[in-house]
């Protein structure tokens, strides 16, 4: 069967960006980056999760590139961009911090979203000068600080130390996903999306998510079991938007509200009854529509202060 790395039609079908570039990180790890939408618009620099590409975000960027700037990036490893030996939140934050370097301006401002490792991604960069220098606001989607297996409610048993090593063992696994079957479709749906996520929706994940090498995810699986980023949650004093699904197995909503909590500017909290962890594939319309309100809140005032004191 065929190993396509995305859908190749409909709303979840990669759209053709305006140009490519390869942002080099500090330990030489090459990115894939692409860039949709016109110069000079809007920022917005999208961060996707374990075991996905570029491809997760082609709602949003077909939606967002019509008046934005739309920065999406391959995470070491995944898409088009080479693995590399090196895997650690540190990585994460020197990659994102390559990516604005080669894409924004210097002081540009820009909205981040970061879904899943995604947003563990903008937390490790949380304290980071470039950072700084360019997040005016940022979206964090279905993601977590710390304890993400032990929170995980993939494996359908009580807390405890049994869940964990069995979670830890089902996640970890070295074994290859193979080929996107009917069996396949139903074990990724289970684990990631929720009961009422459309055919369309959980065949675009699956192609994508048994696109990634096996290696890579499992280098990245020990990446995410021992994370704990619950202080550079409170180093990220940017405005912050949190959104989850109410039936995430992955980071369930535990993660979400304690993120609300620790945040140091949280301004906004969205709840998603019955989806999943794919929240930007499965209420597509819904992320874009926050990261828009980000942009226009946090970003638009800023280029209007900017042009009046040129």
């Amino acid at each position: 069967m065929s190993r396509l790395m995305h859908v190749a039609s409909g709303p979840y079908a990669p759209p053709v960006p305006a140009r490519e570039l390869t942002a080099v990180s500090a330990d030489g790890a090459r990115l894939h980056v692409e860039v949709h939408g016109a110069d000079g618009a809007p920022a917005v620099v999208l961060s996707h999760g374990w075991s996905c590409s570029t491809a997760f975000w082609a709602a949003q960027i077909r939606d967002l590139a019509a008046d934005h700037r739309v920065i999406a990036y391959d995470q070491r490893g995944h898409g088009r961009s080479p693995a590399n030996p090196v895997c650690s939140a540190d990585a994460l934050a020197d990659d994102l911090e390559a990516v604005l370097a080669a894409t924004l301006a210097p002081g540009e401002k820009a909205v981040l979203a970061g879904h899943s490792m995604g947003g563990v991604t903008l937390m490790a960069a949380a304290g980071r000068d470039r950072f700084r220098e360019h997040a005016g606001a940022v979206l964090l989607c279905s993601t977590g600080s710390s304890r993400l297996v032990a929170e995980s409610l993939v494996v359908p048993m009580r807390a405890g130390r049994s869940r964990t090593w069995l979670t830890r063992k089902v996640l970890g696994s070295r074994a290859p996903l193979g080929p996107v079957t009917p069996v396949a479709r139903r074990i990724l749906k289970y684990a990631t999306m929720g009961a009422g996520s459309a055919p369309g929706m959980v065949e675009a994940c699956a192609r994508i998510v048994h696109a990634c090498p096996r290696k890579v995810r499992y280098a990245w699986s020990h990446v995410l079991d021992t994370l704990d980023l619950d202080h550079r949650v409170r180093e990220l004093s940017v405005p912050a938007a949190v959104v989850v699904g109410t039936a995430d197995r992955m980071t369930p909503v535990v993660h979400a509200r304690s993120l609300v909590a620790a945040l140091p500017n949280c301004v906004g909290s969205t709840e998603l009854p019955g989806l999943g962890h794919m929240t930007p594939v499965e209420a597509p319309a819904l992320v874009a529509t926050r990261i828009r309100e980000l942009v226009s809140t946090y970003i638009g005032s800023q280029r209007i202060q900017q042009k009046e004191g040129a």
